[in-house]
Formats: C-alpha cells, structure tokens, sequence
C-alpha cells in the first residue's frame, strides 16, 4: 500500500490482500513444518527414555541385592570362624 489514493483502487487492494495472503500461506507452511519436526523429535525423545527405562529394568532384576550380599559374606566369615576354632 503506498499512499491513500491506492486505497480506492479495488485492483490495488486486491493485488495487496493477495500478496498479503502469499505471505501468511507462507509463514503458515513455515510454522507447520517447525512443529512437525518437533513432533517427530518428541516422538524420538520418548522412543529413547522407553528404552533407557527397560534397559533399567533389566539391570535393576538382573542385580544382586546389597543386604544378600552382606549376609553371604557374614555367614562365610562365621563358617570360616568356627572352622578355625574346631581345627585347632
């Protein structure tokens, strides 16, 4: 739109709502895009701690607990103890 007279010219204004509509058709497209890549980045993101979260899984059954631990070795010291004691 360049001066007021331009304004009364439907073939002006046409031509500029046109322009105007190329504009925001582009920038829509744009717009669609960026989100569309982000969706999909999502989808990876979500794909990626899915697996994380089982590979945790697995490692925390496939573990031995701490406290089994400790009470394997108790009872080896106290075997080894009283083996000590009956073999002198």
């Amino acid at each position: 739109m360049n001066e007021p007279s331009s304004l009364s010219d439907p073939a002006a204004v046409a031509v500029e709502l046109e322009r105007l509509r190329g504009t925001v058709e582009a920038g829509f497209a744009r717009v669609d895009g960026s989100l569309a890549l982000l969706v999909q980045r999502s989808d990876q993101t979500d794909k990626q701690l899915a697996d994380h979260e089982q590979r945790l899984d697995a490692l925390e059954r496939s573990r031995w607990p701490l406290a089994s631990i400790g009470v394997l070795a108790t009872v080896a010291t106290a075997v080894v103890a009283a083996w000590e004691l009956t073999a002198r």
